[in-house]
């Protein structure tokens, strides 16, 4: 039997043997129908395979954007993707939603020299090793990037939902390099976001800002929907300032209060031309589902 080097994606169906998820597959497309983009599937994390299968109630929703590339790739552009690239399996990761006690949740912005979607707004997280469950997985990342420790024992977690993500995002900006599965994963802190705040510590390597938003900036942020740059950007909402306070983190790991423009935040994702820094697609996807639990918690 080869050995694992590293978890992938795996499909099930009609409770058959698990079989690895080829690199151009589209995941989403697999379980959607052919002009959906969203899905509900059941996933479990065994012996360093992520497993989906369909779910019928009580699934987890599964999301690409409309604009993913595996979604549009022509038999032409496929067969360009290089033999290396093709090899690499579709990859998993978790990312963690912190929700303070006075529920705002974090969010860090990619620092410039990653290859993967620099300067872009995201929860902390990152690939699932080796061994690991998904819960540990984002506990890790957490404290890796921003310093923050939390006892597996001492959170709820709960899934809100699955992402395909891509990268280059779309196929205007060239062909797939990357291909993952996230798990987007809540976590309720008994702390506010000002005593979480105290506990930062960035790794600047990983992280060169850091900003806690609350339910009425996500809303604004959601708002600017990726995909339709033909509409205006929605006007900004009332009572919302035009600027946000955000934490930037130096070269060496010092975090300096500034401020960032709320049209930032409330960027698209371009088409063309050099990207912008921006929450990213799946990010949205995340908090409008963080969104629904608050209305949830709300009407209970």
């Amino acid at each position: 039997m080869e050995k694992v080097r590293k978890i992938l994606v795996y499909l099930s169906k009609d409770s058959g043997v698990p079989q690895c998820v080829r690199f151009v597959q589209s995941i989403t497309g697999h379980f959607a129908s052919t002009l959906e983009d969203e899905a509900e599937v059941k996933c479990s994390l065994e012996n360093n395979r992520f497993i989906l299968c369909s779910g019928e109630t009580g699934g987890i929703p599964l999301k690409r954007a409309s604009f993913c590339p595996f979604k549009h790739l022509s038999m032409k552009e496929g067969a360009a993707i290089p033999l290396d690239v093709l090899d690499r399996g579709v990859d998993v990761g978790v990312a963690i939603l912190l929700q303070s006690a006075n529920q705002k949740v974090l969010l860090t912005r990619r620092a410039s020299g990653l290859r993967i979607f620099p300067n872009v707004w995201v929860p902390p997280g990152g690939h699932v090793q080796l061994d690991e469950r998904l819960l540990d997985a984002g506990l890790r990342e957490l404290r890796e990037e921003t310093g923050l420790k939390l006892e597996p024992g001492n959170v709820s977690p709960q899934i809100l939902g699955l992402w395909e993500s891509v990268y280059p995002p779309m196929l205007s900006r060239g062909l797939p390099q990357r291909h993952h599965v996230v798990t987007y994963m809540l976590l309720h802190s008994s702390l506010t976001h000002q005593q979480l705040q105290s506990g930062l510590c960035p790794d600047p390597a990983e992280v060169s800002g850091c900003v806690w938003v609350d339910p009425s900036l996500v809303k604004a942020i959601v708002s600017a929907v990726d995909g339709e740059e033909g509409s205006e950007l929605p006007p900004e909402p009332e009572g919302l300032s035009p600027t946000i306070s955000v934490s930037e983190v130096s070269p060496e790991g010092r975090l300096t209060e500034s401020v960032l423009p709320l049209s930032t935040l409330c960027s698209r994702a371009p088409a063309l031309g050099p990207d912008l820094e921006r929450v990213s697609t799946g990010t949205k996807y995340a908090l409008e589902l963080w969104l629904k639990t608050l209305e949830t918690q709300g009407s209970s």
